[in-house]
């Protein structure tokens, strides 16, 4: 395959095409000089050790003290280099090359400080900061949201002098790095912060040399650049990431984008990481579940056809046919995976070894990666519990076999009898549906929630691999339990739908007007043209959404503001929800309360209290789940391990089921 032909970067020759991209995890000790803890380099070398041939660290600063301290790793003192090697030693143990990806700074995209002029934060001209001192995120949406904080601070401009010492210290940082054995450095220069805010028009304002025209704004860069050679050596590669659009008005348009990669070419850079979007558009730098496989795919492939250096692509490329197609058709040079090496470690391993079966897949879900760093956690992943618990959650063999029955096979369920079963444990599941899959099943209905079948086919496969029995079509009731005797029960029920008390609503469900989310994802039920969704939470958007793809007239109705639409979605994903939902002509209506069904459809209230009826052949309920199988978990024998995992404790996510799943698994 050609994902596993050896490839150079400038001097740097790897052993496969397959790049760990850049992620921030979380892992910086909180004292000087911010190293990386040794949970952090357990974290690579998982994925070193699981094949792939170039990792790149999460973004590290070089701490010029310009901007807020936020606890991330730095490079800016002669200690750096006991940390820097032995992450760098414990990755070459496997044949993976090591690269530093270097940030000169964040700019505007910082949360902004209270009580500190311009809010601490720094740019190339007096532009206003993404989010306002509160840190929030805005939501975003062509004509509904503001394109950025709607109480932004104004950041404080550099002076020449100032972008001249981040330069300097940029020398000093690169020196450190080529003393600790690091192959290579990449600098950070996409997704709107400092550097590609100096690149861009848009936020750089400046009338000196680090201003103006292409020439003018590329002057930080290119000595970004030199400050590498210098402090690493001519010959060290470099590696350079930005975005070669940013998908917005104002932003870097794709002619301009040619043009610097060419550009960073002559002035020495060996290889370009090409992605797209800013934080504005940041559905294009993480892309979740919505976006297609290898959405950025056409953008490598644009600066392919201008540059004679390796081009690395990103984008949604963890799926090892599409990924082996972008190589073999001279679309990129090498790919690049970030979640779903975290899904995954062994990635590279099983495409090799032609278990592409075995692969863990990324939803795209965007939880317990993005989600958990936002929340200042240490990364994780919603489908592989010992993401970021590499050491502390490895699975080990049982002291004693115990007999081990779950009831429920969804993702929890599966996730805690492949554990068990992989511990040593006699594992049996019951399942009452006729397969597999739980609420997964009507979740991977829609075309943009396809990567949700993958995650059934895996954990479907793996229980079955490890010997636990299936039993289908089989209820589970207290006695059939006992009648089992076994010595650990799980009960993952799963959530069904709650049925809000709405005037006409019991008529609507008995003549067949009024359906759930799930009895439309299921499709199970005649869906006619013009439809009502009660509900604007994540459910009932992307039931929304499905419907207006196939045609479907669609009205969300929902009883918040605007802003909270889909807000038990993480951010980028919502923004990107939202635009779909927008592309294909889904209304909404906010700030809406719903009086009563009838057979034309649903009468509503506005804030304002004028009463409307939006006529309709169907009505959809996603007001929300609740527990299913609580009688179980209320009357479960004291006597024995039980446990409840997932939606049957609390309606949630899958991330949730699967750790409590695999948490609860590892420790019996």
């Amino acid at each position: 395959m050609k994902l596993f032909e050896r490839g150079n970067i400038g001097t740097m020759s790897l052993k496969n095409r397959i790049v760990m991209d850049a992620i921030n995890n979380q892992m910086a000790t909180p004292t000087e000089p911010g190293s990386l803890n040794q949970r952090a380099i357990d974290f690579y070398v998982a994925r070193a050790k699981g094949g792939v041939g170039l990792i790149k660290t999460q973004c590290i600063h070089i701490n010029t003290g310009l901007e807020p301290s936020i606890g991330d790793a730095t490079v800016n003192s002669e200690r750096c280099v006991g940390w820097l090697n032995d992450l760098a030693e414990a990755v070459h143990d496997y044949g993976a090359k090591i690269c530093v990806q270097l940030t000169p700074g964040a700019g505007r995209n910082f949360a902004p400080k209270p009580g500190v002029p311009h809010g601490g934060l720094i740019g190339p001209s007096p532009i206003p900061s993404f989010r306002n001192f509160d840190g929030k995120l805005p939501r975003i949406g062509p004509g509904r949201y503001p394109a950025r904080s709607e109480k932004p601070v104004v950041v404080r401009e550099l002076s020449v002098e100032e972008v001249e010492q981040i330069v300097k210290d940029y020398e000093f940082s690169a020196k450190i790095i080529r003393q600790a054995d690091i192959d290579a450095i990449e600098i950070h220069g996409h997704s709107g912060y400092l550097l590609d805010q100096f690149l861009t028009p848009l936020w750089n304002k400046r009338t000196d040399k680090y201003g103006g025209d292409l020439d003018g704004r590329l002057t930080f860069a290119l000595e970004l650049i030199q400050a590498i050679k210098r402090g690493a050596g001519a010959e060290f590669p470099i590696l350079l990431k930005y975005a070669l659009t940013h998908y917005m008005e104002g932003g870097r348009d794709i002619d301009e984008g040619l043009e610097i990669a060419k550009r960073l070419e002559s002035a020495g850079v060996n290889a370009l990481t090409i992605n797209g979007g800013c934080w504005e558009t940041y559905y294009w730098t993480a892309p979740p579940t919505y976006q297609p496989r290898g959405c950025s795919v056409d953008l490598s492939e644009m600066v392919k056809k201008v540059v004679n250096i390796p081009v690395i692509a990103v984008g949604k490329l963890g799926y090892p046919d599409f990924a082996e197609s972008v190589l073999k058709e001279g679309k990129a040079d090498f790919i690049s995976l970030a979640r779903h090496l975290l899904a995954d470690p062994e990635w590279a391993t099983k495409v090799k070894e032609g278990r592409t079966e075995d692969i863990i897949p990324c939803l795209g879900c965007n939880e317990g990666c993005v989600g958990r760093i936002r929340k200042s956690k240490v990364i994780g992943c919603s489908v592989n519990p010992a993401t970021g618990f590499e050491r502390e959650l490895a699975i080990t063999q049982a002291g004693r076999k115990k007999i081990v029955l779950v009831i429920g096979g969804g993702p929890g369920g599966m996730e805690a009898a492949r554990v068990s079963a992989l511990r040593g444990h006699q594992v049996t599941l019951w399942e009452k549906e006729k397969k597999l899959g739980g609420q997964l099943i009507a979740a991977s209905v829609p075309d943009f929630k396809d990567d949700y079948k993958l995650l059934v086919n895996y954990l479907s496969n793996q229980i079955r691999k490890v010997g636990v029995t299936v039993e289908l079509e089989k209820e589970a009731t207290l006695e059939l339990i006992k009648s089992l005797n076994p010595d650990v029960v799980f009960i993952a029920t799963g959530a069904i739908h709650e049925i809000p008390d709405i005037e006409g609503i019991q008529k609507g469900i008995e003549e067949g007007r009024v359906i759930t989310a799930i009895g439309v994802l299921s499709e199970r039920q005649v869906v006619g043209k013009s439809v009502v969704v009660i509900g604007g939470g994540m459910i009932g958007c992307e039931t929304g959404l499905h419907l207006g793809q196939r045609g479907k007239k669609v009205t969300i109705v929902k009883g918040r503001p605007i802003h909270t639409l889909a807000d038990d979605v993480p951010w980028g994903n919502a923004l990107n929800l939202m635009k779909l939902i927008d592309d294909n002509k889904v209304k909404i209506l906010d700030n809406t309360r719903v009086l009563r069904i009838t057979k034309k459809g649903v009468d509503v209230v506005s804030q304002a209290g004028e009463q409307v009826l939006l006529a309709a052949d169907t009505i959809v309920i996603a007001r929300g789940m609740k527990p299913n199988g609580i009688e179980l978990v209320e009357a479960r024998d004291t006597d024995k391990e039980f446990y409840a995992i997932g939606d049957c404790v609390s309606p949630r996510k899958v991330l949730n089921a699967m750790w409590e799943g695999y948490r609860i698994a590892r420790l019996i």
